[in-house]
């Protein structure tokens, strides 16, 4: 009796995790500049602005009092949602808590592996995950509907398929030796040089150091080919490795 009182008593858990998120490095504290930005980005990619959560990065301005309130006004009026600001002054830090968002310490650099594995030398696929000290992480099997694989250091290599509603994320670039149908996110960390690589593009949504592009962005003739996603002016450069 006592023991199913206790559970009963439990309303929640915390649990560790690292969920993917959009920064928003902010190069300008001018409010109608940044409104004025969004929407041309709106025009180019409406269905990325569907209540999209972002993490607002001022490590880049030099503003002790940030008009943060009238920032966040207008991210929300283009149905972008700050859970958090990075970054920034004691004032800065404050004016997120006041406003209840989250707030995290400056970026610090990380670095990340190159190497990458030869599809011809890839293991046999059976379903494992094992460290590596110059690609961060190698995953053999396929990566399941709700089943979340990510590499926080270095690049992440897929030995099999990933399929639609699963997701595979790394600091640095992603390999899939196999058909990618879910979620692909790398440069998690802000990457610029990292990439995404697999044999058969089917991608519900790639994205590199936070710049998205999802499957009804994608050029038609790309989709089943095995291609090589790139970051190239803010936007994600997608060609055939065929």
């Amino acid at each position: 009796m006592s023991l199913n009182m206790d559970r009963a008593a439990s309303a929640f858990t915390f649990k560790g995790g690292m969920l993917p998120m959009t920064v928003m490095e902010l190069t300008s504290a001018d409010p109608e500049q940044i409104r004025a930005q969004l929407a041309g980005k709106v025009s180019q990619s409406p269905a990325f602005f569907q209540h999209t959560p972002v993490v607002l990065s001022v490590e880049r301005l030099d503003e002790p009092h940030l008009a943060l309130e009238r920032i966040c006004a207008v991210c929300r009026a283009h149905k972008l949602l700050p859970v958090a600001v990075r970054g920034g002054t004691d004032p800065v830090k404050q004016s997120a808590w006041a406003l209840g968002l989250g707030w995290f310490p400056p970026q610090e650099a990380r670095p990340r592996a190159v190497e990458e594995v030869p599809l011809a030398d890839a293991p046999s696929p059976e379903v494992e995950a094992t460290a590596s000290p110059t690609v961060g992480r190698i995953y053999r099997g396929t990566v399941r509907s709700g089943q979340q694989i990510s590499a926080p250091e270095g690049d992440l290599v897929v030995v099999g398929a990933v399929n639609p509603g699963a997701e595979v994320l790394a600091a640095g670039s992603v390999h899939v030796y196999g058909p990618l149908r879910g979620r692909a996110l790398g440069g998690i960390h802000g990457d610029r040089q990292a990439g995404i690589f697999c044999q058969e593009l089917h991608a519900e949504l790639l994205s590199l150091a936070g710049n998205y592009k999802r499957l009804e962005d994608i050029d038609p003739r790309l989709l089943s080919q095995p291609v090589q996603v790139q970051l190239r002016d803010d936007q994600l450069n997608i060609s055939s490795l065929g």
